[in-house]
């Protein structure tokens, strides 16, 4: 059975969903993208090793060649949430609209894997000195669950690796780390006329929010990387909820927020020092605190900027690596002992929103890029 076309595939993988959400009613398995890309790469001679993360999630690792070193192309396979009524065209449908291929994932990021088949598939004839890896991961959007497996499954992958996640066909070598985190106090409710009676939640979240204000100003004052547009570190606070009446002291209270460190700070240290400021606070409001991470999050991610990735990728797009405000499975893979960075055709402005779509115009572009990169990393003998 012939391959499908570039077209093909970019329309069957946009048409097959793959949403990962963390509400279970939109959420859903990526099972069926795997297959598609296994069933792909396999008929090219990989060898397709599929991984189940958890019930009806899965990664897929497919190799070409063997030995060590070599070259990690790498993606998710799922994709964020949709409202179709907000989208001019179905966003489950490959559409060509003013030069540009509009669906979901066409940019974030499904239709990088089709871009990689285009790419290798006429230099497949030829030996490969060391091995070609192609990564789709689960739930990058969500928990990246499908990366941290990999990480706790410790196999080495290559010696370098590309993230294809929208950037413009500009290569990234550090990010922003995302930590979302939760704050619970739990008091004593009692009627507000004696404030003896209970213990203010609300009045310890106050005090909460203002240590943290001072770490905030702390960190702006300490960190800074003018390579980034926001250069300094930022905690925003995003959701507040406590108490239930004027007439009752507060007995419980929550916050949320948004903790993005610059590459060099380490989110257990910051956890730490956080937690360091509210145990005072628990012990003179005499109330409960939690504080924890409401999902795993993202490590901010720095790839050294004379490292060998980071200058084949500047010498074959003509552009210095930059820094992004967005996370990925970057930190993830430099775990597992990759030189990495993240470079792909779309552009970061239209993903997660209707009418998502790549420019046809990156498309040749992208798999030029992609064939210059096998053939350094994979066909010339490694230095």
């Amino acid at each position: 059975m012939p391959l499908p076309s570039l077209k093909e595939q970019f329309a069957a993988l946009i048409g097959t969903p793959s949403v990962s959400c963390t509400q279970p009613h939109l959420d859903q398995s990526n099972r069926a993208v795997i297959d598609l890309l296994a069933t792909w790469l396999g008929e090219l001679g990989f060898s397709c090793d599929i991984q189940q993360v958890s019930p009806g999630k899965f990664n897929l690792l497919a190799s070409f060649g063997s030995g060590p070193g070599g070259l990690v192309l790498a993606g998710h396979s799922d994709t964020v949430p949709y409202d179709e009524a907000l989208w001019q065209t179905d966003p489950l449908k490959l559409t060509e609209v003013d030069n540009r291929w509009v669906g979901l994932g066409s940019c974030d990021m499904k239709g990088f894997f089709a871009l990689i088949i285009e790419a290798v598939r006429p230099l497949l004839d030829q030996p490969f000195k060391q091995p070609l890896l192609i990564l789709a991961t689960c739930d990058e959007e969500t928990s990246m669950a499908g990366a941290r497996a990999l990480v706790e499954a410790g196999r080495p992958l290559g010696r370098a690796a590309v993230i294809g996640e929208p950037t413009g066909l500009k290569p990234i070598r550090m990010h922003k780390g995302v930590m979302m985190e939760r704050i619970d106090i739990l008091g004593r409710s009692g009627h507000s006329s004696d404030p003896s009676l209970g213990h203010s939640a609300l009045d310890a979240m106050h005090d909460a929010i203002t240590e943290l204000k001072g770490l905030r100003q702390q960190w702006l004052n300490e960190y800074r990387n003018p390579q980034f547009s926001v250069p300094q570190p930022t905690l925003n606070f995003g959701c507040i909820h406590g108490g239930d009446n004027p007439n009752r002291i507060c007995g419980q209270c929550s916050l949320e927020f948004d903790l993005r460190p610059l590459p060099g700070m380490d989110p257990a240290l910051l956890r730490s020092i956080i937690r360091s400021k509210l145990d005072p606070l628990a012990e003179r409001h005499q109330v409960k605190i939690d504080f924890a991470p409401i999902a795993a999050g993202v490590a901010p991610f720095e790839q050294a900027a004379d490292s060998e990735l980071v200058r084949v990728a500047e010498r074959l797009t003509g552009h210095r690596a930059e820094a992004v405000a967005f996370g990925t499975e970057a930190p993830y893979l430099q775990q597992l002992g990759c030189e990495t960075i993240v470079l792909g055709p779309g552009d970061i402005t239209c993903a997660h929103q209707p009418g998502e779509h790549l420019e046809m115009s990156r498309l040749q572009p992208t798999v030029r890029l992609l064939s210059q990169l096998i053939e350094h990393y994979c066909l010339t003998p490694a230095q």
